[in-house]
């Protein structure tokens, strides 16, 4: 635990390069936005205060970070975008009396790690600060590390307006650093906007501490580490990295089969169990998780569900569903908002279900509609059975109680209950409730007329 020491995050900007409508922090990469990301790096360092910075946007950016629940968390507002010295401004009056040190941290790094931000506490200690630098091939649109002829760091200059040596530089400042808070208090109420931009450079602090014969440490990351995100193309491009990493952890830690992690698309807040199999085209997202031993796909997208041990879950589409242990389901199944299927349930090809139930040993093997129902243990629910649950004004429920049978294309219609050990007739429409035990036939009696084909075959109707 770090009880004195507080994270400032800056997210205020816009992000006028994605083009979009929706603050830049907010867009999402491999299920997380981008400040929940920096979020999540931060949640494990046990900081006595988590404080962010918002601006464009900032009601729904504070609700974004309120439900990351990171202990400790505060936001504030930068009414109008004056740099990032301004920002840390606005965020410095919010600490609480008990901080000794701030770390200052951009909202859209998705990339960085609990362990870098360890080692960036760890080398800043006993020193002005720290930073995270890294060298890049091409440092184009960076702010770069200047070192004095020992090697220690003397400043940071914004790119827009180093000189042409100064841009021949490859070590880049990632923006992320760690200060003492009174050298930083000090060295922000100095700050001047004397630049091209006009605006407060956070940068200049840590010129400030080398003047004073404070430098701060600079602590090398690969290029990777730090990358922030700032268009829709590096958004893509590091969801894909996330996802990557996820699962390699996946395979080489927990033991995950995935036939082909190209086509395997995986949120970093999905869990997976042991022995589990990942087969092409799967996508699991929004903290979905998968028990030990289940097969998920080949192209099954499952958001917000649970998969129980053993499962089989193919080409499928879920949304807050459960699936319970040895459970079957698909091909071409569609399990919407509220299914809860039991142990050894089977919900077989064309199957839609939705706010419904069905217990141990319950089976819909293909082509049925069931929806806002309660299907008992050991129910057969034969091809063409719908729940019809919707009169156009009230959606009513049905119920099915244990080892019933109901017969192909019967029509439950809501409200209704069909009763243990019950049978429905194929074709039935069932409007009244079935008690247990008995068979329920509703439908037309068949007519037969000898003849009328061939007395109508070839006769004209005009």
């Amino acid at each position: 635990m770090r009880p004195a020491v507080a994270a400032i995050v800056l997210a205020a900007g816009q992000g006028t390069r994605f083009r979009s409508d929706l603050a830049k922090v907010l867009h999402r990469a491999a299920g997380r936005s981008l400040v929940g990301h920096v979020l999540e790096a931060v949640r494990p360092l046990g900081l006595g205060q988590v404080v962010v910075v918002v601006g464009h946007q900032a009601d729904d950016v504070a609700a974004e970070v309120a439900a990351a629940e990171v202990p400790g968390l505060t936001t504030v507002l930068q009414a109008e975008q004056l740099g990032t010295g301004h920002a840390v401004q606005q965020a410095v009056p919010a600490l609480r009396q008990e901080i000794e040190r701030v770390m200052i941290l951009n909202g859209d790094s998705p990339h960085l790690t609990t362990p870098w931000l360890e080692r960036l506490l760890e080398d800043a200690t006993g020193r002005g600060g720290g930073m995270l630098t890294a060298r890049m091939g091409d440092p184009t649109g960076y702010g770069r590390v200047l070192r004095d002829a020992e090697g220690t760091v003397s400043g940071i200059v914004e790119e827009r307006d180093a000189t042409p040596e100064q841009r021949r530089v490859t070590e880049i400042n990632a923006g992320m650093y760690v200060f003492e808070r009174g050298g930083l208090e000090a060295a922000l109420a100095g700050l001047r906007g004397d630049n091209e931009q006009g605006e407060l450079y956070l940068t200049d602090v840590v010129g400030a501490l080398a003047e004073q014969g404070r430098p701060v440490a600079a602590t090398a990351t690969p290029p990777e580490v730090v990358a922030g995100v700032n268009d829709r193309l590096q958004l893509a491009e590091a969801a894909a990295t996330l996802r990557r990493v996820h699962l390699r952890r996946l395979m080489t830690e927990v033991g995950v089969s995935v036939t082909d992690p190209a086509t395997t698309y995986v949120d970093v807040d999905v869990t997976v169990g042991r022995d589990a199999v990942l087969l092409p085209g799967t996508i699991l997202e929004e903290g979905t998780t998968v028990g030990p031993r289940a097969v998920v796909g080949p192209n099954s997208h499952l958001t917000r569900c649970r998969i129980g041990e053993g499962a089989t879950v193919h080409s499928t589409r879920a949304v807050d569903a459960e699936v319970g242990e040895g459970a079957s389901v698909g091909p071409f199944a569609h399990l919407r908002t509220g299914t809860r299927l039991g142990p050894a349930t089977k919900v077989g090809a064309y199957v839609e279900t939705k706010n419904a139930t069905l217990g141990a040993g319950s089976k819909a093997p293909h082509l049925a509609y069931l929806g806002d129902a309660t299907v008992g243990t050991d129910v057969n629910v034969a091809c063409g059975v719908i729940t019809v649950n919707y009169d156009g004004e009230t959606k009513s429920h049905t119920t099915i109680e244990d080892d019933a049978f109901v017969g192909c294309d019967t029509m439950l219609v809501a409200p209704v209950t069909i009763g243990r050990g019950a049978y429905t007739a194929a074709g039935s429409t069932i409007t009244d409730d079935v008690p247990p035990d008995a068979l329920a036939i509703a439908r037309s009696r068949q007519s037969v007329k000898d003849g009328w084909a061939a007395r109508h075959r070839g006769v004209s109707t005009t």
